[in-house]
């Protein structure tokens, strides 16, 4: 054997021992590390290097009526809103009212032109047509009878188809004081007038539209006194035992917030809406001017049983993302921000009806610490 052939022999057998001497695999060292799970600060509770910097002040305890808050609409009173319409039917030549306006009892609206009236007019003339001859058959019957050239029985047949004539006449007279017409005026033309004085909230009539009869057309108009008006809140099934027919309620315009209105409650709905589980509830208000229909508005109940509750100073409230807060202190100088909810102002206090107990501790300025946590 050759010296070359030794040396890879010998390099051969030391790779074969040292495959045979090395350990098997750990397929768990292998594997990835295990994930570690870090527990999220809560994001509620805030530490400060000084918490004797913010001063604590103790809510006090008040006794205050029991409240609802509910959110409505505003509507029409439907015992306010009078439908305007023509009984004759036509076409229409002249409009004056316009949807929104406001407008006095027996202001024109609009003009119709009318075959239904010239038809009417024809049969009230021929009645009267008729009437004069039947008059003047009666009385030369009378003469006739006294000169004894005809029956008694001749007399009461003229003096019969006289007064005929003259129901004739009423009758034809009446279908035109009804459909709008003016006796002493002959025209196709027919007036419609307001009914009351209010505004104008609906309009099914457009220029040189045709105006039909009540059975196949909805109203020309509709006006709506809005002096009084409907407020219909809805509240929820378990909070309906706390409101009674006759009471009077705080209405809260959005629009304009330092208004409150009274209304009184006028009707509880015996229907429930089954998807949202509320009721309607009904408030008379008085319209000063402001309120419009479809408004949306916030009305406050107010209940008779007395309830006790925290009131803190006002600058420990903090108004933020459309919810109250309050800051109260924990061990270890933290603060934890607590969700309230604000009620009246008494004084230099506010009332919180839920989320704070009397006696419990609050920052007395939250808005300063929440701009010393937000720096």
């Amino acid at each position: 054997m050759t010296s070359d052939l030794r040396i890879y022999f010998l390099l051969f057998c030391l790779l074969v021992l040292t495959a045979c001497g090395s350990k098997p695999s750990d397929p768990a060292a292998e594997a990835p590390p295990a994930p570690r799970v870090e527990e999220v600060q809560d994001a509620s509770l805030v530490k400060v290097e000084h918490p004797d910097q913010f001063p604590l002040a103790s809510a006090s305890e008040i006794d205050s009526a029991s409240s609802l808050s509910a959110t409505g609409s505003v509507s029409a009173d439907v015992s306010r809103q009078i439908p305007v319409i023509s009984l004759a039917s036509g076409r229409a030549i002249e409009i004056y009212g316009r949807l929104g306006d406001s407008v006095r009892k027996g202001q024109l609206l609009m003009r119709v032109q009318s075959s239904d009236i010239s038809s009417a007019y024809s049969d009230y003339l021929k009645a009267v047509a008729d009437e004069k001859l039947a008059r003047a058959q009666f009385e030369r019957s009378q003469d006739l009878k006294q000169h004894g050239a005809i029956a008694q029985k001749d007399v009461e047949v003229a003096e019969n188809a006289e007064e005929d004539a003259k129901v004739v006449i009423t009758t034809t007279a009446e279908r035109l004081r009804v459909l709008g017409a003016d006796i002493k005026n002959p025209s196709s033309l027919v007036d419609v007038r307001a009914p009351i004085s209010g505004v104008i909230t609906e309009q099914n009539i457009t220029a040189a539209g045709p105006v039909k009869t009540l059975d196949n057309s909805p109203n020309l108009f509709t006006v709506s006194d809005l002096s009084e008006v409907w407020v219909l809140c809805d509240v929820y099934e378990n909070d309906l035992p706390r409101v009674r027919l006759g009471e009077f309620a705080d209405i809260h315009l959005g629009a304009y917030p330092a208004l409150v209105l009274k209304g009184r409650i006028s009707d509880i709905g015996p229907v429930l809406d089954p998807a949202l589980r509320t009721g309607k509830v009904r408030l008379q208000v008085r319209n000063p001017g402001m309120l419009r229909i479809g408004m949306f508005v916030t009305a406050t109940f107010h209940g008779t049983k007395k309830e006790v509750h925290a009131a803190v100073p006002a600058s420990a409230v903090l108004h933020l993302h459309d919810h109250d807060w309050v800051y109260v202190p924990e061990p270890g100088g933290r603060f934890r921000r607590t969700s309230v909810t604000g009620g009246d102002m008494k004084g230099d206090l506010q009332e919180i009806t839920s989320g704070l107990q009397p006696g419990q501790k609050v920052v007395v300025n939250a808005l300063v610490l929440q701009n010393t946590v937000e720096q």
